[in-house]
């Protein structure tokens, strides 16, 4: 099993910036990638983006292209999500997820953090 704690989150009005951490422990020799996706009130969790450990090869959605940038620190276990020119839209719970796979589908992730609360003001 893999125990991911996420942290960072807070008020910030529109325009400001934010950095998000995960920091991984346990069985984390199997995990492949690692991701970040967010749930709004009334909405469905969706994917925000991810990276592989390996590499640090990055992928995003298209609503947080240039945006937001993920990176990770291998011998921290821990990977970030620092997000810039926030919008209120970004407002959620954002959540990270550990995956043996290199697949960023819900489904394809075993492990969860218990998410940290990013809102942002107009």
């Amino acid at each position: 099993q893999v125990q991911l704690v996420e942290s960072g989150g807070g008020l910030v009005q529109a325009g400001g910036s934010l950095r998000l951490s995960c920091a991984a422990s346990g069985r984390t020799f199997s995990s492949r990638v690692m991701a970040w996706f967010r749930q709004a009130p009334g909405k469905e969790r969706e994917f925000v983006g991810g990276i592989t450990w390996r590499g640090g090869s990055t992928y995003y959605v298209d609503s947080v292209k240039g945006r937001f940038t993920i990176s990770r620190d291998n011998a921290k276990n821990t990977v970030y999500l620092q997000m810039n020119s926030l919008k209120p839209e970004d407002t959620a719970v954002y959540y990270c997820a550990s995956s043996t796979s290199y697949s960023y589908t819900p489904g394809s992730f075993q492990s969860w953090g218990q998410g940290t609360q990013v809102t942002v003001s107009s």
